[in-house]
């Protein structure tokens, strides 16, 4: 999936073009990190992950999937320190 991620993911209008390091994809075990430095809506990964499952008949097989949505603003830690 992490594959089809950096294929579709679209960074200033072009797919497969992950902005030179402005958002970023890893995968560890089961779970899979995107990091990214411009806005990036949670309706848009939801709608790419649909459309995985989908193309890969595994749609009607997995039930329930979850995205968790985490904001972290390090630049707003700094500036406490």
């Amino acid at each position: 999936m992490d594959a089809f991620l950096q294929e579709r993911i679209k960074v200033n209008g072009k797919a497969g073009n992950l902005g030179g390091g402005v958002v970023t994809i890893k995968r560890s075990n089961s779970k899979i990190v995107i990091t990214s430095e411009v806005p990036f809506s949670k309706r848009y990964l939801k709608y790419l992950t649909k459309k995985y499952l989908k193309t890969n008949n595994l749609w009607d097989w997995l039930r329930s999937f979850e995205l968790h949505y985490c904001q972290i603003n390090q630049d707003e830690e700094e500036d406490k320190d």
